[in-house]
């Protein structure tokens, strides 16, 4: 992995929900090593975040999505974190045996009852299935031109 064009100050992630199912990947490193964890990572340089969550998703796991709504941001004072609710699109779940050991499709309240899911993953699968509180993306004109725009609200 090339990380020459990473932007370690920004990350996605994504909850991908399809026949009451959410796909979820065995971390293979860091505080998530063992863990089943929705994917995600660093935004490129010169990447949007909706590019990110796709390109992290099809690497990570062979799923191709689309990114719909925010569903939930973290912050800290290392970087921010902006977890997107996904749509499937194509592709067959696999594991890029790098980040990741395995990739599975649990059963959304499987997951929310399991040791080996974390409280943050938990919290966001919680997010995604309560759809009313996410922001949508709506369209705006900017009179800055500082590459593309995006805004979420309510």
């Amino acid at each position: 992995m090339n990380t020459e064009n990473t932007n370690w100050q920004q990350s996605v992630t994504g909850v991908l929900i399809r026949d009451n199912k959410v796909l979820l990947a065995r971390h293979t490193y860091g505080a998530g090593k063992n863990l089943l964890i929705v994917p995600g990572g660093y935004l490129n340089y010169n990447e949007t975040p909706q590019e990110a969550v796709v390109r992290e998703y099809k690497e990570e796991t062979g799923i191709t999505v689309e990114p719909k709504d925010i569903i939930a941001i973290r912050f800290n004072f290392k970087d921010w974190y902006v977890a997107f609710s996904l749509d499937y699109v194509s592709g067959e779940a696999t594991s890029d045996n790098d980040e990741n050991s395995e990739v599975v499709w649990l059963d959304i309240y499987e997951a929310l009852s399991r040791d080996d899911v974390p409280d943050l993953t938990k919290k966001l699968i919680q997010s995604a299935i309560n759809d009313n509180n996410a922001l949508t993306q709506t369209d705006y004109y900017s009179r800055e031109q500082h590459g593309t725009y995006s805004l979420y609200a309510k």
